[in-house]
């Protein structure tokens, strides 16, 4: 009986099967506890194999002051996690799994493999190695005085562990298994979610149609006071891309977008060039001539009909083109989501004030940050920290009841 109580005081739960859990997953057994995740979908990290198909960005090669200023004013717990994990571990976090990685020209780290599916069978046979249990189908219902409940295959079923990691995830791409259900259980310690990294809702006439799909690079853009430059996108509902997403909580917020269809020239410039065309030359001509892609003139005659026929004019309208929106695409087909489990209802050590044992992290949290691996090394630094911060609360012995917990786990090979 006492080494029964003595089992159940080191077990650990985490919820959650994407990379914050994980990463929790494998603090909690570093420390030698017994590790149960729980995952309510049928495979581990769907997410992440998503963003894989594309070239999995683990992580964004900068000095820490740019890396941290890309989460703009970050709460000190966040600030915290990234200062233990940045850029530095995230690299060698993914080579120690076997995975050489490579920086592209823009600072974006990824696998060599250019996948998720080897990065994540190598870590997933890394925690099996460390003992961890891992079940799927698994759906968290919340608690019961101190039992955490679930749905599972075989049924209703209460574990009492001594301690818990939350890594739930946002509200975008509910079929991966975020759909953001579990904040109703916060009350009003879950902020409302909104849509991040997103594209925006634009309709077009029908001339625009041959354009869609049609990038338009090196542009840049300014929602107020922030900008971006990069690649867009115009798609059959509007604007998507990189260079869309990296000012998208701006224009959430209501900030009018202007886009720059030529930033490598001086207004004066671009208004020389646009006048060195022949007499008699259509405005379409003149600004082919002038360097301008299909796309930006098809968007420029969408916008600014008519387009002004004097060259200073036109070329200002090139360097500063309005473009009204109709508000952001809809919460479920958003990259990620703002909003979530606000900071103050967390101790520094993501653990819930209100529910001592319990701690928070990954994309769940109230906090926001653009693409470029600035996601995924977040969701994995704040795992890292709740983890080893739940591990500590544990064995410095934290709850003196731990040790009057029977053990709840139950035998078995893990189900994933």
């Amino acid at each position: 009986m006492a080494q029964q109580a003595e089992n159940a005081a080191r077990e650990a739960l985490v919820i959650g099967g994407g990379p914050a859990g994980l990463m929790a997953a494998e603090a909690l057994a570093e420390q030698g506890l017994a590790v149960t995740v729980a995952e309510a979908m049928p495979t581990f990290g769907r997410k992440l194999l998503m963003a894989g198909k594309s070239g999995l960005n683990l992580t964004k090669e900068e000095d820490a002051v740019r890396f941290l200023g890309a989460y703009g004013d970050a709460p000190e717990a966040l600030r915290a996690a990234l200062d233990r994990f940045g850029p530095v571990q995230a690299m060698a976090w993914a080579e120690a799994l076997g995975q050489p990685v490579f920086t592209g020209t823009s600072g974006r780290v990824f696998p060599r493999a250019m996948k998720a599916s080897p990065l994540l069978r190598a870590w997933m046979a890394r925690l099996r190695g460390a003992g961890v249990t891992l079940h799927t189908r698994w759906r968290w219902t919340g608690w019961d005085g101190e039992a955490v409940l679930f749905d599972t295959p075989e049924g209703a079923l209460a574990l009492r562990p001594a301690v818990t990691v939350l890594a739930l995830g946002g509200a975008s791409w509910r079929r991966l298994g975020s759909d953001g259900a579990w904040a109703a259980r916060f009350g009003a310690d879950a902020a409302p979610f909104k849509p991040a990294n997103m594209g925006f809702l634009r309709p077009w006439s029908a001339h625009m149609a041959r354009h869609f799909g049609a990038p338009l690079k090196n542009v840049v853009l300014q929602a107020g006071t922030v900008q971006a430059r990069g690649e867009l996108v115009i798609s059959r509902s509007g604007l998507e891309g990189g260079a869309i997403y990296a000012v998208s909580a701006a224009l959430r917020e209501g900030a009018p977008l202007r886009i720059d269809l030529a930033p490598d020239l001086a207004p004066e410039a671009l208004a020389r060039r646009l006048e060195a065309g022949r007499r008699g030359d259509s405005t379409g001509q003149r600004l082919r001539k002038a360097g301008l892609p299909p796309a930006a003139i098809a968007l420029l005659q969408e916008l600014a009909r008519p387009l002004p026929p004097e060259a200073p004019a036109l070329a200002s309208l090139i360097k500063a083109l309005p473009v009204p929106l109709e508000g952001p695409r809809p919460l479920d087909e958003a990259i990620s989501t703002a909003g979530g489990l606000r900071f103050a209802a967390l101790d520094e050590a993501l653990m819930l004030k209100a529910r001592p044992g319990t701690f928070a992290a990954g994309e769940m949290l109230d906090w926001e940050a653009p693409t470029g691996g600035y996601l995924l090394t977040a969701c994995m630094a704040t795992g890292l920290l709740a983890g080893r911060a739940a591990a500590d609360w544990l064995l410095r012995g934290q709850p003196d009841a731990a040790a009057d917990r029977q053990t709840c786990f139950p035998s078995g090979p893990p189900s994933d």
